[in-house]
């Protein structure tokens, strides 16, 4: 499967990194668990499962070390645990975890058992792991709870394993499996951006946000462009099992297709000297990104924002190694997350492949070629 960068599709100033996701920051790692079943409808069976959980794991003992970090949000209609907490003391003390809306609990839980099973100090202090949401319940069955303890176990190991990699996985894997996106199949995208200093901004997104005819990419109107969606969703890609996880209940009126409103969750992370207040400020410039693509943050949407940076961890309770990058020496870690964003969303859309869930609802992969040749002709019509 293609990505932006594959076709000519140029977002921005800075360029990207080797493998253009968060894995070019030096130790961080992605991992994921799907979770796809076809099993009989409750109370007979799980009915059908369309999600999973996804990890980006800092590095190293994040308790023991914990990492500078803020968020902010643009709309709150979504959940992320541990948000507070982080922005309280411009620090996280866990990995970050991505699922469903209703396995929140779930992968909370078993967050808590596998960290306090390698480190026992958490017994004494505690933690409240950071675990944020999307939506699903357009392709997966919520009547029963899908994600166990051992895919949170795994989704944790592989991000571990990851580390370092040649390449990032994306589309409709791990959390990413049940999304939708701006009238197409969505989940999870990742892109990477290199500072002048030689800092590396990586962006990870779960996309499940926004409606078709506002789709934008790299300024062309796509979704007022590309062909017509069918009546099961859009147009493009055949139904395929998972490679490795929408927006909402389906539209009144309109079975089979997703409301516009669902949430997108932006993780962004630099090996760059942020402190926390550094880290909020540059997690608001991801809903830059969100509105080039086309976001408007409906009022049913959850766009919720973290950042962290490596460049200022310590020791847990000592003080950082160096002062932090402040003032106008943050504005390009500001755009880099803005350019990441954009061109996550759009590699989360062009990885994903069509895929039907439950009551035989369907999200369609974007169509790619078309795609192709509507961002390569645009300019030259537009002058004509």
């Amino acid at each position: 499967m293609p990505r932006a960068s594959d076709l000519g599709i140029a977002i921005g100033l800075l360029p990207s990194g080797p493998t253009g996701s968060v894995l070019d920051v030096p130790g961080v790692g992605l991992g994921h668990a799907t979770v796809w079943r076809d099993e009989p409808p409750p109370p007979a069976g799980r009915g059908i499962a369309r999600t999973g959980v996804t990890v980006i794991d800092p590095g190293g003992d994040v308790f023991a070390a914990p990492v500078p970090a803020g968020g902010a949000v643009l709309n709150g209609a979504g959940e992320c645990t541990g948000l507070l907490t982080a922005q309280e003391w411009g620090l996280a003390e866990t990995p970050v975890f991505l699922t469903s809306t209703m396995q929140v609990g779930r992968v909370y839980d078993a967050a808590c058992e596998l960290l306090i099973e390698e480190q026992p100090a958490i017994a004494d202090d505690v933690i409240i792991p950071i675990v944020a949401e999307c939506d699903d319940s357009f392709l997966n069955d919520t009547r029963r709870m899908q994600v166990e303890r051992g895919d949170v176990r795994d989704a944790l190991a592989a991000a571990r394993a990851s580390a370092g990699g040649v390449a990032a996985v994306e589309g409709a894997v791990g959390a990413g499996t049940g999304m939708s996106c701006l009238g197409y199949k969505g989940g999870i995208g990742t892109a990477s951006r290199v500072l002048p200093d030689g800092s590396v901004v990586g962006v990870l997104t779960l996309t499940n946000f926004g409606e078709a005819g506002r789709l934008t990419v790299a300024g062309v109107p796509a979704g007022q462009l590309l062909p017509e969606r069918d009546a099961d969703g859009p147009v493009g890609g055949q139904a395929s099992a998972p490679v490795g996880g929408q927006a909402g209940a389906p539209a009144p009126g309109r079975p089979g297709v997703p409301r516009p409103a669902g949430s997108c969750i932006v993780v962004a992370i630099t090996d760059g000297p942020l402190d926390g207040a550094a880290c909020q400020r540059a997690a608001r410039r991801a809903g830059l990104g969100l509105a080039r693509c086309g976001s408007t943050a409906h009022h049913g949407s959850g766009e919720i924002f973290l950042a962290l940076a490596t460049g200022l961890r310590a020791p847990r309770g000592a003080a950082p190694p160096r002062a932090p990058v402040t003032g106008r020496a943050l504005d390009d870690y500001f755009a880099a997350v803005a350019e990441a964003t954009e061109e996550a969303v759009i590699n989360s859309l062009l990885q994903s492949v069509t895929v039907t869930g439950r009551d035989g609802n369907t999200s369609r992969q974007i169509p790619v070629e078309e795609l192709r040749s509507l961002v390569a002709g645009y300019p030259a019509r537009s002058r004509s």
